[in-house]
């Protein structure tokens, strides 16, 4: 015999008569949201990080370049003798 006990106030039946427990489907929808948001969150630092890198990298590739070209300029006293 069928019991109706184990189906509280909020549960619903889908088409095919199964019983979905909607606080349940909202508790995990909210789960996967935060794993979504934190996932977001971790992407988002790591673009920021390598951006953070990349701008580094350009300005230690500034530095090198113009000590270069110091390096390779003649001094002006050296020129005046």
């Amino acid at each position: 015999m069928w019991e109706w006990a184990h189906i509280n106030q909020f549960s619903q039946c889908d088409r095919k008569g199964h019983t979905v427990d909607s606080d349940r489907v909202e508790g995990k929808a909210k789960e996967t949201e935060g794993e979504l948001q934190q996932k977001w969150g971790e992407a988002k630092d790591k673009a920021g990080d390598a951006w953070e890198d990349v701008k580094d990298k350009v300005e230690d590739i500034g530095d090198d370049v113009e000590d270069r070209v110091d390096d390779h300029e003649p001094d002006s006293a050296e020129s005046r003798a």
